[in-house]
């Protein structure tokens, strides 16, 4: 009898295994390594965006790391597991702080903050002409999204989020399309097969798929790969210090254009000095002023997602932020990483860390005004 049930459950076993074996490559990964992590780094294949030759640390102010955070203050940033939390003023590291072992070195992911980088790349490739026009039809870049209405969607649609494509934006669901791309093996086909189910060009709806396929946009008009580009036009005239990683969907594969840049928290700040100077680095214009005019302002041409007025809280792949009458660009990835730009305080804040806030404040997190108030403090 025992044996028989020893016999039973090995079969039970090697049955679950072939089954396992036998799902698509996106449900394995997602069943081991489930939600996803700014410690996802090195879990995935990457190519390497390399650092300046000509690398610029970051000065410390006068009175760096002066300020002391209250209990309640401390408390609320480790509530949200943040792992690093900086405020920069006026070109220097006012306040700067690692916590659960986090280092100034360690990369992360910066998820969907990489979203807004890809949007900047965009604007150069424009501003070169690789792009013609932000309304050129995607199929101009990219002529096997063809068919089925997708001939209707342009460049524009995918930099204002107005796509209309059949994509499902969710990391809780094991079957979702984020989750066919953040776990999958060719996000390329992934994307090429999604169509419009509105029309493109009315309403934002948040949508990583068309991020991708600016990525792609990208690619085809400029002969490079996302990441290439981004070092040549970004990450090295930025003077940046480390190596950046950004993920591929496999072995020599391409890039996840929508989430997948790992970098470190100081790193990660320049994106905001380069917003703060309306895309500006020292005597370089790096992203065409116009554009970033238009990338940092809301598309208010398009209806929200909330179908009660016109969208005010959102640019070319760059979030704007409402904070006690103020407005602000920001970058925003899950998981709460963020890149806050406040131009009254010439200042930058970054929070990098494992958890946000699931309660929303119309297109907020509610973590997000909470690191604000802490950074308005230290810049008293």
């Amino acid at each position: 009898m025992r044996k028989k049930r020893i016999r039973l459950v090995s079969g039970l076993l090697v049955l679950i295994a072939l089954l396992f074996l036998s799902t698509p490559v996106y449900i394995r990964e997602a069943l081991i390594h489930w939600y996803p992590d700014i410690t996802d780094t090195y879990l995935f294949s990457s190519h390497t965006v390399e650092r300046s030759p000509d690398c610029l640390e970051w000065t410390e102010a006068a009175d760096y790391n002066t300020f002391r955070m209250d209990e309640a203050d401390e408390a609320y940033l480790a509530k949200w597991e943040t792992v690093s939390f900086l405020v920069i003023r006026n070109d220097s590291i006012l306040y700067e702080a690692y916590r659960d072992g986090w280092t100034q070195q360690d990369l992360a992911n910066i998820f969907s903050a990489t979203k807004s980088i890809v949007g900047l790349l965009t604007g150069i490739a424009r501003g070169e002409g690789a792009i013609g026009s932000l309304d050129d039809p995607v199929c101009k870049y990219l002529p096997e999204f063809t068919g089925e209405g997708r001939e209707r969607v342009t460049v524009r649609n995918l930099l204002t989020m107005s796509s209309g494509l059949n994509w499902e934006e969710s990391y809780s669901s094991l079957f979702s399309t984020t989750t066919q791309a953040y776990y999958g093996d060719n996000i390329r086909s992934l994307v090429m097969r999604l169509k419009p189910e509105e029309e493109p060009g009315k309403r934002y709806s948040y949508k990583s798929g068309d991020t991708q396929l600016l990525a792609f946009v990208v690619e085809a008009a400029t002969g490079r790969t996302i990441s290439d580009y981004a070092r040549e036009k970004l990450w090295q005239p930025m003077q940046s210090c480390t190596d950046a990683l950004w993920n591929l969907d496999k072995a020599d594969g391409d890039e996840k254009a929508y989430c997948c840049l790992n970098t470190t928290a100081r790193e990660f700040a320049r994106f905001g000095r380069l917003l703060l100077n309306n895309g500006r680095w020292d005597d370089r214009q790096l992203v065409p002023a116009a554009y970033m005019e238009e990338a940092l302002s809301p598309a208010s041409y398009l209806e929200n997602e909330f179908g009660d007025g016109p969208l005010d809280y959102y640019g070319f792949q760059i979030w704007i932020v409402p904070y006690k009458g103020r407005c602000f660009p920001a970058f925003r990835g899950v998981g709460g990483q963020y890149v806050f730009v406040i131009p009254e305080k010439n200042a930058v804040v970054v929070r990098m860390g494992h958890k946000r806030s699931e309660e929303r404040i119309r297109e907020r997190t509610a973590d997000m005004e909470g690191y604000l108030d802490i950074a308005f403090k230290i810049l008293q």
